[in-house]
């Protein structure tokens, strides 16, 4: 294996979609910005679409155009019962434990919210640490700079000893762009926007091990 560390997205990367976690934390962004912050109910998908474009992410856009405490709005989305959605995923663990490389959670979440994700789904020792919104300030992927904050967290002072699997086709080719052997994951069959796709975590070893240098 050529690689020295693996970067993993957190949020529909290490769950699956179809637990709904990821709906339900957005419900809770429109709920934040109804209630703390008076936006008609009309205006919020308009709104949320543009700050994801320019910004990156929603949280991201309210900084820069409201006063709000990133503390709260982090607190408030990620208020849910996680069990209620996801639960261990021995599958993801046996093959962390099995990858020979530093591994790291890469999330535009808190960290908070990223240790009771991994808790719950029992891989939280499988991992070196967490490159969290907080430490990507003010960055966040998949903009440039926010990989090269990851980078200097993680040590590492050459992206092509590294990669990447998200499942956002945007940040996975920001990676690439960067160095990175970017994987998108949950896509089938070939993508442009990376160097590789992946729906099976136990196919993820066999992947990393056929990577032309």
């Amino acid at each position: 294996m050529n690689f020295t560390t693996i970067f993993f997205d957190l949020d529909e990367t290490l769950y699956p979609p179809s637990s709904r976690l990821w709906d339900a934390i957005k419900e809770r962004i429109q709920l934040f910005m109804h209630e703390r912050l008076d936006i008609p109910w009309k205006d919020i998908p308009r709104l949320r679409r543009a700050y994801f474009e320019q910004y990156g992410t929603t949280l991201r856009g309210l900084e820069a155009n409201y006063a709000i405490n990133k503390d709260d709005y982090l607190a408030y989305v990620h208020n849910l019962v996680l069990t209620d959605y996801i639960g261990p995923d021995l599958e993801l663990r046996a093959v962390l434990e099995r990858l020979p490389v530093r591994k790291f959670v890469f999330t535009n979440a808190d960290a908070a919210h990223a240790s009771r994700v991994l808790h719950v789904l029992q891989v939280d020792g499988c991992f070196d640490g967490i490159v969290d919104v907080h430490m990507m300030q003010p960055y966040c992927k998949p903009q440039p700079d926010a990989f090269l904050q990851a980078l200097r967290i993680a040590g590492e002072d050459d992206p092509h000893h590294c990669a990447l699997v998200d499942d956002l086709p945007g940040t996975t080719r920001a990676a690439r762009a960067l160095g990175f052997f970017s994987i998108l994951f949950g896509t089938p069959g070939s993508s442009p926007d990376a160097d590789a796709t992946l729906n099976h975590w136990r196919d993820l070893p066999v992947l990393l091990d056929g990577r032309k240098p």
